[in-house]
């Protein structure tokens, strides 16, 4: 069924589409019906995996340019179909009249904006490739734009809608059939240089930035902004469309780029803004000059100035975030958080051309702040338990934000911008949220080792009863450098784990942003150090709670988390009962060779294992994990994806094999087509279930297992 046919019949069903279920995988037709949203069977309040990848996942929010609407994506998910399926809404920006404007089982995607309003352009695979294509609000006037044989990754409009720059990959590694033309099915790949593999692909192609004029609703003269460089923008693998940029008068976009490869780009975060000229083709480093990462530039609206994100040094991942700003007449730049001792994202400019909100995280919550970048002010706009995940300008003194929290997944609210009040929008989840019980979560200040406060939060079971006891879960953090804010997550959900009955507890421990660049940057070097203590100083403290046992506490975390995980296990002194890894570093000399990116290996490792004379380096492998094997002596279960380029899945293998040789108690779960993540929703419901079985053999005081 065509596109067209499928839009229009969505828009005339109407308010049918809103209680679309997944009871049944395909309809009379044969054919799989249409993902939508999902009405889960929810007992005695608790969540559970199916409820959990019940709820409907809040993508982009685009306010239309009158500010007196609101587009955004909602994606749902069917566990039968092992699929998820993006739909757009629209709804006035006080959140009244709602509609759901798309009813497809293709993926909509990137949706913008257009002609005033009256019109939107966004992204569908619909034909297998995914191309831009516009239509009215009614599903009216549908017509697909580009034609593109690789598809279309990410597209802005020109300020005036006659140009499109849009993102694909192109082709830098020709195969082996290319040098060997007698050798059409030889699937060996010749390596010569490094940065081969990332993430979870093998790097053969990279996204490179194109301009197309818009000529009677086709585009043409197309332009590679990059041709013929091996180079990549947006920068795999997280970047996408917010990494380039329009002039408001349309002559100028601004891209992000890191314009080296090979051994050269594996060790470096150097990557830099920069502008290309439509009428001259002319390309020039902005930031020339600024050693660490330069990203996500935005125009002020008067076109005068040009913020950024940029972190000072080479090869840094996790350096402080900073605001920048630049008089593009001058080239004078100002350091606008130069005074805030946090990062910035999300960055958006005031139509004053001289204020610009953001979104910070600060003591483990995420909030709206707003900088003056002439005084290098920057205050708070928001408050609460949450976390803000963007930020939008809207009509009537009002910001429109997307907010999620430990206890409530993402919903768009409207922000006043004097009082910092949030009223909520979209509702997207709230029939599910009102039949869930969920469990207090709690901010605990607990002493560290050396003197200093940690934020920890605590999560308690639904219908917790102080008179009772109840077995805790340690949550140690990756990263490293990830907060533990107020996230909701659909792997490592807190409010998923107290409902299978644990305490949880999620300790911001040293090397996480939100506390200030001392914080943060005391772990690189330090794997196995004061972190660690800190872990143990947060669970010691929640086990002296008379509602906590003490004798049924476990431990789990993924990535650097899992590698705390395997470290803990042999240092442990007896406190945890059962331990879960996944995706973990087990072994730090081959983690050094085998991941991707070395400039994180070479920055928070301190450096190679054969160098004897850096006293940092050899610091961090003499706390490698696999050195301390011989005092492993609790049950450990490993998870690992077998796509997983950053941490390759021998690591959890080899923990496995060490755990069954020294007869502990272990078990396996690998996902062949799984990377650092789990997406797929049935591997998603498959780990959620393995989980609280895992951790109910050996922590439920019921437990035949359990020996105390």
């Amino acid at each position: 069924m065509k596109v067209k046919t499928i839009l229009m019949a969505g828009i005339i069903t109407g308010g049918a589409l809103l209680s679309c279920t997944q009871q049944s995988e395909k309809g009379k037709s044969g054919k799989s019906e249409i993902i939508g949203k999902s009405v889960p069977k929810i007992e005695n309040g608790l969540m559970t995996p199916e409820v959990l990848y019940s709820f409907g996942r809040i993508g982009d929010v685009r306010v239309s340019p009158d500010r007196s609407k609101i587009l955004y994506q909602v994606t749902y998910v069917s566990i039968q179909q092992n699929k998820t399926n993006p739909e757009f809404f629209v709804m006035d920006a006080d959140g009244s009249n709602k509609k759901q404007i798309t009813h497809t089982n293709s993926r909509e995607s990137n949706p913008c904006w257009l002609d005033g309003g009256k019109k939107i352009a966004f992204l569908s695979n619909e034909g297998d490739t995914s191309q831009i294509w516009t239509m009215n609000l009614d599903g009216g006037d549908l017509a697909k734009l580009s034609e593109d044989e690789k598809g279309i990754d990410g597209f802005l409009f020109s300020p005036d809608e006659k140009k499109v720059l849009f993102v694909k990959n192109v082709t830098i590694k020709q195969p082996v059939s290319a040098r060997y033309p007698d050798l059409p099915e030889a699937s060996g790949r010749i390596i010569d240089d490094l940065m081969y593999k990332h993430w979870d692909q093998w790097v053969t192609e990279v996204p490179h930035p194109f301009v197309a004029d818009v000529v009677n609703g086709k585009l043409q003269n197309i332009k590679d902004l990059l041709e013929g460089e091996p180079y990549e923008s947006p920068m795999l693998p997280w970047g996408g469309i917010e990494q380039l940029a329009w002039s408001p008068d349309g002559k100028i976009i601004a891209y992000t780029c890191r314009k080296k490869t090979g051994k050269e780009y594996a060790i470096s975060t150097n990557s830099d803004i920069y502008f290309y000229d439509l009428a001259t083709g002319k390309t020039t480093n902005m930031t020339q000059g600024m050693m660490g990462y330069d990203t996500n530039p935005r125009f002020s609206p008067d076109g005068k100035y040009l913020a950024w994100q940029s972190m000072e040094r080479d090869g840094y991942e996790a350096d402080k975030n900073r605001l920048m700003v630049m008089d593009l007449a001058t080239r004078q730049k100002t350091y606008v958080t130069e005074n805030f001792d946090y990062n910035t994202d999300a960055i958006q400019w005031a139509d004053d051309s001289r204020h610009i909100y953001l979104i910070a995280c600060v003591e483990a919550k995420t909030q709206i702040f707003v900088a003056d970048f002439l005084t290098k002010e920057v205050k708070p706009v928001t408050q609460g338990q949450h976390d803000y995940l963007s930020v939008a300008l809207g009509g009537q003194g009002k910001l429109i934000a997307k907010r999620q929290s430990m206890s409530k997944p993402d919903e768009i609210y409207s922000v006043d911008i004097i009082s910092g009040k949030a009223t909520e929008l979209s509702f997207e989840n709230k029939d599910i949220l009102d039949q869930l019980k969920m469990g207090r979560v709690e901010e605990r200040w607990i002493p560290t080792t050396d003197g200093k406060k940690m934020l920890t939060w605590v999560i308690f079971p639904p219908d917790f009863d102080s008179t009772k006891v109840y077995p805790a879960l340690l949550y140690c953090q990756g990263g490293p450098q990830n907060t533990v804010s107020q996230f909701w997550s659909y792997r490592w959900n807190m409010q998923m784990m107290a409902s299978d009955g644990y305490i949880i507890v999620a300790p911001n421990r040293r090397g996480l942003p939100g506390f200030g660049q001392e914080w943060l940057e005391q772990i690189s070097g330090d794997y196995g150090g004061q972190n660690m203590k800190d872990y143990f100083s947060a669970i010691d403290a929640l086990a002296k709670e008379p509602y906590v046992d003490k004798n049924h506490l476990g431990c789990t975390g993924a990535s650097y988390g899992g590698f705390s995980v395997y470290w803990l296990a042999g240092h442990h002194n007896k406190r945890f009962k059962a331990f879960w890894a996944h995706a973990g570093i087990f072994n730090l000399e081959a983690q050094y060779l085998e991941t991707e990116e070395m400039w994180f290996a070479n920055w928070d490792m301190g450096g190679p294992y054969w160098d004897k004379s850096n006293a940092i380096a050899q610091r961090t492998y003499a706390n490698s994990p696999h050195l301390f094997v011989d005092k492993w002596d609790t049950p450990i279960m490993i998870s690992h994806g077998e796509l997983d380029y950053r941490i390759l899945a021998s690591q959890g293998m080899m923990a496995f094999n060490a755990a069954q040789m020294r007869n502990i108690p272990s078990r396996m779960l690998i996902f062949p087509d799984e990377n650092h993540w789990i997406s797929k929703p049935q591997n998603g419901i498959l780990f959620q279930r393995e989980f609280k079985r895992w951790f109910d053999e050996w922590l439920m005081p019921s437990s035949e297992n359990n020996s105390d």
